[in-house]
């Protein structure tokens, strides 16, 4: 395999919404969106992918910026990670959200990388980015799940050929704040939640997200009922910059004397989407805050787990995470 030779292709750039959805839907499996272009331009200079025709998005101003709403705030696909992460309205109202895009990898990839190339980007499983034939790459066989298969960073639940995870640090917070992802196409608009947006192997092994061929992400919706809530995010890589989780966690909570009433978790790299907790989040709901709960929701938190050769150690990781969710928010 040729390495950071790209093939050539044809570039587009569009400076409306309409324009863009126009071309991608004429363009179609041939197309290709491109945000920041950091996980596209690896790709291409890998040459693992390829796409005849690139939409590059950057000159489309309506996919940039942080807007409210009536029943919440906005936020345009486009957006850099690292405004969202400066943000005072986000800072303010969905702290989980501006705490994950500040560990989002270094802060010269945030300056370019916006929120929707960080939810879209694919797997990191380096089997499938180095082009071997894998499930996932339309072939027979998962690489790393065998007995010599490097498997340290992959899932503990939801494989189904495929052991990949969802690499993104920004999807478990838009899951805990029940987001809104709006999607275009020639057929007009669509709102899914956040939840609903990923799709693991069983659904579509060649695909992480709903997104098909003529989609584009245009927008983030946060609902105002998460607004202000106590919040909770952590990260654990193993660098502390320009990495990926090893497990990640986002949580929302509503506490009302010492009782939490409501609540939203979800966690990053243990499943091929991010996985929301509901376990915990029926556990934990109606109990006080304290260290009993934390507890019992880290117990909760890794029931079903079937781990790999080399990611046991995700289990007790995640269970430790759930408990300072829980006892330190």
């Amino acid at each position: 395999m040729s390495r950071d030779m790209m093939a050539n292709f044809e570039l587009y750039q569009p400076d409306s919404v309409d324009n863009a959805v126009d071309l991608l839907g004429r363009f179609g499996e041939d197309g290709w969106a491109m945000a920041g272009g950091h996980d596209t331009l690896d790709w291409f200079k890998d040459r693992a992918k390829y796409a005849a025709n690139v939409v590059d998005l950057s000159g489309i101003a309506e996919l940039s910026g942080i807007r409210e709403t009536a029943t919440g705030i906005e936020i345009g696909a486009l957006t850099t990670l690292t405004e969202i992460e400066q943000s005072p309205l986000i800072q303010d109202r969905y702290g989980v959200l501006s705490d994950a895009a500040r560990r989002v990898a270094s802060p010269q990839i945030r300056n370019t990388g916006t929120l929707g190339g960080n939810v879209n980007q694919d797997t990191r499983c380096w089997y499938y980015r180095y082009g071997t034939d894998c499930y996932r790459a339309g072939g027979t066989t998962c690489y790393a799940d065998t007995p010599e298969g490097q498997n340290r960073e992959h899932c503990l639940w939801g494989a189904d050929r495929c052991v990949a995870v969802s690499p993104s640090d920004t999807a478990p917070a838009l899951v805990a704040l029940d987001a809104r992802m709006v999607v275009r196409n020639a057929d007009g608009e669509r709102e899914i939640a956040a939840e609903d947006y990923f799709v693991g192997p069983d659904i579509d092994i060649e695909r992480m997200t709903v997104l098909g061929p003529g989609d584009l992400l245009t927008a983030v919706r946060l609902p105002s009922d998460w607004a202000g809530a106590t919040f909770y995010f952590e990260k654990v890589a193993d660098r502390n910059t320009w990495d990926f989780p090893l497990v990640n966690i986002a949580a929302a909570m509503v506490v009302d004397n010492g009782t939490i009433t409501r609540i939203r978790m979800a966690a990053g790299a243990v499943e091929c989407v991010p996985r929301r907790l509901s376990v915990v989040e029926e556990v934990v709901t109606g109990s006080p805050k304290d260290e009993d709960t934390a507890a019992l929701a880290g117990q909760a938190a890794v029931r079903g787990a079937t781990p790999l050769n080399y990611n046991h150690f995700k289990i007790p990781l995640l269970e430790n995470l759930v408990k300072r969710a829980i006892r330190d928010s």
